[in-house]
């Protein structure tokens, strides 16, 4: 589109939002008030519920798929300028999960005509949720060494085995798997990707509890599960190559975490005045170079995204190796934050129950704790480096 069109659109779309998100959307929220869909779905709120319908009936739970499949069928450059027209208000999104972030555009892209009608709309309309079938016990970093086995029946597999650090399993509608169904194969070439149904009998889920308090990963077990054959997205035994296109999709959100699965935390300048400058500037110039060293970080990062989001355009095939090298700096940056937020606050940082400290305060406490095991999630910051270093850099082991 060319520059008049954009600023239209951008000022049509400032317009809209300014009419349809209720102020009470307009703020970070906590934890429990973000939307996720599904079966079991429930709004914290009547406006967080007219916030998702005026979203979900424009197309804009997920903007850039395609109109038939529940999409707002928008350009990148339409939906670069609504994502930041949305973070001009704060508003919050209207609908997260992985079904939005990562199957959904791997569905797009491997999915036959059947797959993707039946998923898509129903991922769109916040009406699925789903969660991810990759780690086990034994294959965490290396993943290919997945031993959760799918043998072949007359109508479909039947699947044995075990999944951990399944991340809200227990909530979840489908799961999307990885599988292996050639034992006599080389590791990448015996696996398959599926989808199934929480649903179906012989599916168990086990909470885990986590030192954050709070515990959204799971252990997920299968006995003899059956699975139709029309649920198996992309070839027979050709399941790694599907896998490594999703985590593309699951490393560049994972890179964009402020806007892509949470609602925002706090900034470390605006703390920096809640708590430590009421009567002046803050004191300690440590803090204030950490504080400023973050800023600028943030916005290089910020930029950095942008400009591989319009570089992709040209080139997709770089995708995988941009997702890789954001992931590990996104990560690594919110770590480096909320570590900073909880040093700004001083005492007030060191709550975890009971009365004398805000709702805003023991999340933070909470944040700070669970920000660490998302430099884990979707390959270790050390898995990543190395990663970068051969596959990107093209340096020697």
């Amino acid at each position: 589109m060319n520059q008049q069109a954009i600023e239209t659109f951008r000022d049509d779309t400032r317009r809209w939002l300014e009419q349809n998100c209720p102020a009470s959307m307009r703020n970070a929220g906590t934890q429990g008030q973000t939307f996720w869909g599904g079966r079991k779905r429930t709004f914290s709120s009547d406006d967080q519920r007219q916030w998702f319908e005026s979203m979900r009936d424009r197309g804009w739970t997920v903007p850039e798929w395609p109109v038939e499949y529940g999409g707002g069928g928008l350009e990148p450059d339409q939906a670069r300028v609504l994502q930041e027209e949305m973070s001009a208000l704060n508003c919050r999104l209207p609908l997260v999960g992985m079904g939005v972030w990562m199957i959904g555009p791997t569905i797009l892209h491997f999915g036959s005509e059947e797959q993707k009608r039946q998923h898509l709309p129903a991922i769109a309309r916040g009406e699925i949720r789903w969660c991810q079938g990759y780690s086990e016990p034994n294959a965490g970093s290396d993943l290919a060494s997945v031993q959760c086995r799918a043998g072949l029946t007359d109508d479909g597999f039947l699947v044995e085995g075990s999944k951990i650090w399944t991340s809200m399993a227990n909530d979840s509608d489908w799961i999307f798997c990885l599988v292996r169904t050639d034992r006599e194969a080389p590791k990448h070439d015996g696996i398959s990707f599926l989808l199934v149904d929480m649903a179906s009998p012989g599916i168990e889920v086990r909470p885990i509890e986590l030192i954050s308090g709070h515990s959204p990963f799971c252990e997920t077990r299968f006995d003899r599960v059956r699975v139709p054959a029309d649920n198996l997205l992309g070839e027979l035994n050709q399941g790694w190559g599907v896998a490594k296109h999703l985590l593309q999709f699951e490393r560049r959100a994972m890179a964009q975490l402020e806007r892509s699965f949470a609602t925002p935390k706090p900034e470390p300048a605006v703390l920096a005045k809640r708590y430590l400058a009421q009567s002046g500037p803050v004191c300690d110039g440590w803090l204030r170079q950490r504080i400023v060293e973050h800023a600028m970080q943030a916005r290089a990062i910020a930029l950095t995204n942008q400009r591989v989001a319009e570089e992709m355009e040209l080139n997709p095939a770089a995708a995988m190796a941009t997702a890789t090298i954001l992931k590990y700096i996104g990560t690594e940056q919110d770590k480096r934050k909320l570590q900073l937020n909880i040093d700004l606050m001083g005492s007030r940082g060191l709550g975890w129950e009971g009365p004398g400290f805000a709702e805003q305060e023991l999340q933070s406490v909470r944040d700070w704790l669970q920000v660490y095991g998302l430099t884990i999630a979707g390959g270790t910051s050390e898995i990543q480096l190395n990663v970068i270093a051969k596959r990107v850099l093209g340096l020697p082991d």
